[in-house]
């Protein structure tokens, strides 16, 4: 089980790309994080002027945590920068509204559905409060290094 920590520990992501703040647990099947929709945190620059954050936000909230649950994992194999992966899709996201209301702390949980050496299928649910909020299946792709390089400059050559 992780300890309490920064979720950016986990992420190859930079300011102000990461959007979850703190890991809360971290086990072999599943992931859990939480941020706040606040404009004093990290999710300040993508909020509307009323200060929620459009809902379409969740299923990179979800992304975002499943990358915790393998950058953690990564960790415990070695001990090096995370690696990126992909969002190949997603399936039935829905959110009970259009936005995450200012001061909600949206607790956000994956869990591991099926997996390979490279592509992942993760239950992805995001609750306020404790009621559900927004949910749906991300579907992964983790590349091996030669395949990150060779996407890496295929995007520089576009």
């Amino acid at each position: 089980m992780a300890e309490l920590t920064k979720a950016a520990k986990y992420l190859p992501h930079d300011e102000p790309m990461v959007l979850v703040d703190e890991v809360i647990s971290v086990s072999g099947e599943r992931a859990c994080c939480r941020v706040v929709v606040s404009q004093q945190g990290i999710l300040a620059p993508f909020l509307n002027a009323i200060g929620e954050l459009p809902a379409w936000f969740g299923i990179e909230i979800i992304a975002q945590t499943i990358g915790v649950w393998s950058g953690w994992h990564g960790r415990q194999l070695h001990d090096g920068k995370p690696s990126p992966g992909m969002l190949l899709g997603g399936r039935g996201y829905r959110c009970n509204q259009a936005v995450f209301p200012a001061g909600a702390e949206l607790v956000v949980t994956v869990t591991l559905l099926m997996r390979d050496e490279k592509i992942g299928s993760f239950d992805g649910m995001i609750t306020i409060n404790g009621e559900r909020y927004a949910s749906g299946r991300l579907n992964t792709y983790q590349p091996d290094p030669q395949e990150l390089q060779q996407l890496l400059r295929q995007g520089k050559n576009a």
